[in-house]
């Protein structure tokens, strides 16, 4: 027989789980527009004692690519990671190509982290090119040949999925993700294009409204199980 403190304390439980589902759907949406955002999946499992349990996945298909004839930007086509490094020294990873170039001239994030090893583009080079391989080269005029300045560096790991969201847009590996592998002899990167998010809209607004839905339920059921715990109180008093 199941007590009411069993039954409240198991709508807590699951409300909290809902609760924590819904942040997770509505940080989808918020990064709807955030360049090759991934978005995540809270899987819900109802254990056989009757309380909820969850697993977050993340979904990494790739996401639409648009062109915006930004030289700087660059699109992953297919799987993997650009490594970036901050001011600190710190290494993450990120498919968000939106680069510029840094006060030095270096290519860099939006938010000044360094990309690959370092590559410097020249103020006054005529323009440089990003090939789908990764290396990057420098023109000094338009029948001048190319100068290499370095080679953009793509990244795989094992299990993406046990990668660990950082700020930022960015991703940190774990021991479930494995080691970082470098990739060779490729065609992934696309200049003057950038991936848009994974995040489908529709379906996110749509378990947004059922969670919402769901939640005023279990809201409504604890508060008819607290009246009547505190009927059963007053009745034994």
């Amino acid at each position: 027989m199941i007590s009411l403190q069993a039954i409240i304390r198991r709508g807590v439980n699951n409300a909290t789980s809902q609760f924590d589902r819904l942040g997770y759907v509505a940080n989808n949406l918020a990064n709807y527009n955030t360049n090759g955002y991934k978005s995540v999946r809270f899987e819900q499992m109802l254990k056989e004692d009757g309380y909820l349990t969850a697993a977050l996945r993340t979904d990494y298909a790739q996401g639409s690519v648009r062109i915006t004839s930004n030289p700087y930007d660059v699109a992953i086509k297919g799987v993997g990671f650009i490594p970036v490094v901050s001011p600190d020294g710190e290494i993450a990873y990120t498919r968000d190509g939106a680069f510029k170039q840094g006060k030095e001239g270096y290519l860099v994030t939006y938010d000044d982290w360094i990309v690959g090893d370092g590559i410097k583009i020249p103020t006054n080079c005529y323009r440089f090119e990003i090939k789908p391989n990764g290396e990057v080269f420098a023109y000094d005029n338009a029948t001048a040949g190319g100068r290499k300045l370095g080679t953009i560096p793509l990244i795989r790991f094992d299990n993406p999925e046990g990668l660990e969201q950082a700020d930022m847009n960015k991703m940190v590996p774990t021991e479930e993700s494995g080691e970082p592998m470098l990739v060779k002899n490729h065609d992934c990167f696309a200049q003057n294009n950038l991936e848009n998010s994974n995040v489908n809209i529709y379906n996110n607004v749509n378990e947004m409204l059922r969670l919402n839905a769901s939640m005023l339920a279990s809201m409504r059921m604890m508060k008819v199980v607290d009246d009547m715990y505190n009927k059963a109180i007053n009745i034994r008093e």
